[in-house]
């Protein structure tokens, strides 16, 4: 009888720390998804400032045209991206048209003081810190929710219920690993 309430004890212990792992496997993987939805969000911001960006600049320089074709095509790039890696390597495109752009305006005094595009031109920059903070969350989430499948006793979890782990949201352009400057 003794044997039987120690057998039981066991048991009941081993499903409560199985349990308790699952859930933990849970919490970290709905941690992951929002971590990407609040990258998604300043990412569709970045995306709506664009076009106005854009505007305002083709306003003063009309022969430039190359340049607004390149980044209306990464922006149309990385909002139709599917995955992570798909979505960084699109914002990678997107940084450098952007750049490109950036430099372009440099060559228009008028352009430089226009309160419209100095605004624009904070919006985005404070939108850039977001992402970046938004990144940094989802990034962290990532490598505790990937770490946690791989160690013992949680592996067996994750593996009997299909965990998948996650994939980071990383620059792969050295280029692109330094911070959008945007100075005028």
């Amino acid at each position: 009888m003794g044997a039987l309430v120690v057998l039981l004890v066991i048991i009941g212990v081993v499903i409560v720390a199985a349990v308790g792992i699952y859930n933990g496997l849970v919490v970290l993987r709905n941690r992951c998804e929002n971590g990407w939805s609040q990258i998604d969000v300043q990412l569709k911001r970045r995306y709506d400032l664009i076009p106005n960006l854009v505007e305002t600049v083709k306003g003063y320089a009309k022969h430039e045209r190359e340049v607004f074709e390149k980044v209306t095509a990464a922006r149309t790039s990385a909002i139709n991206a599917g995955t992570v890696k798909d979505q960084a390597q699109a914002e990678n495109m997107l940084s450098g048209a952007l750049k490109t752009m950036f430099a372009v305006a440099e060559n228009y005094p008028e352009l430089k003081a226009n309160q419209n595009f100095l605004m624009l031109q904070e919006e985005l920059a404070g939108t850039e810190s977001k992402i970046a903070y938004a990144r940094q969350f989802y990034n962290d989430t990532v490598m505790k929710f990937n770490q946690k499948q791989q160690v013992f006793p949680s592996s067996v979890i994750a593996n009997m219920f299909s965990f998948k782990e996650k994939e980071y949201f990383e620059i792969e352009e050295p280029a692109a690993k330094e911070p959008v400057k945007v100075s005028f």
